[in-house]
């Protein structure tokens, strides 16, 4: 029974794969590497900064401390706020998927992105308060693939759940994700994913049970009820 919808954020939330990139671009730039769009995404999509970061200059032979990597990453991180700041760009269909679901469903964000710009997003699109729970980069220690976010995530909600309601397993949850990694950690964790083509074709996104080319699109009761059966998901139940 479907009783949780848990969002990926960047591609899903927000459309910032393209600024995502930019960035990357520029910080790398400033010490002499290169990542092209293509590289960015075929090969690092779904990581979190400091994934993405330590990734790259391993790929590249560069040799890195933490310390490289915590300053690569903060001064991405200030680059990125600021430019989404002048211009937030919301996936089209995510304000009205997310205020229906939030009606009949617990929701939370599990992410790599940073806190701030989580909460940043959400309170400028104006969805801030449909989320029970947000989990971030500064919440885990494993990137996608691995499922530490999503179980984070359910772990979350789970203990802010209401006195008296049963606590939510992972087979309870639709995880909502845009990139390959995403639906591999969504599946790693127990839950059932929908794939939006946001970032990747829709036919790169055929592991995960559902795919849709636009959230717009989505009739919540009837993905239900397609993949588990008996069309009665519902917020406490």
């Amino acid at each position: 029974m479907l009783r949780a919808i848990i969002f990926d954020f960047d591609g899903v939330v927000a459309d910032n794969e393209p600024i995502h990139c930019a960035m990357f671009q520029r910080v790398l730039g400033e010490i002499g590497l290169f990542m092209s769009k293509e590289e960015y995404y075929a090969d690092y999509l779904g990581y979190d900064d400091k994934g993405c970061f330590a990734a790259f200059l391993t790929a590249h032979d560069r040799p890195f401390s933490q310390a490289t990597i915590d300053e690569l990453v903060a001064r991405k991180a200030l680059a990125y706020l600021d430019h989404i700041k002048q211009h937030l760009v919301i996936c089209p269909g995510i304000r009205e998927l997310v205020r229906e679901a939030a009606g009949q469903y617990r929701l939370a964000i599990a992410s790599g992105a940073l806190r701030h710009e989580i909460e940043f997003v959400l309170e400028q699109a104006g969805i801030r308060k449909e989320f029970e729970h947000v989990t971030s980069a500064e919440d885990i220690t494993r990137g996608k693939p691995d499922p530490e976010s999503y179980l984070h995530a359910l772990a979350g909600l789970n203990r802010l759940r209401p006195a008296g309601q049963p606590a939510l397993k992972a087979e309870d949850c639709l995880v909502i994700e845009d990139s390959i990694p995403g639906i591999r950690a969504g599946h790693a964790a127990g839950m059932k994913v929908l794939a939006v083509a946001n970032t990747h074709p829709i036919q790169d996104l055929h592991e995960a049970e559902a795919a849709t080319s636009s959230l717009v699109d989505i009739n919540l009761p009837a993905l239900a009820d397609r993949l588990w059966g008996d069309g009665k998901g519902a917020r406490g139940q």
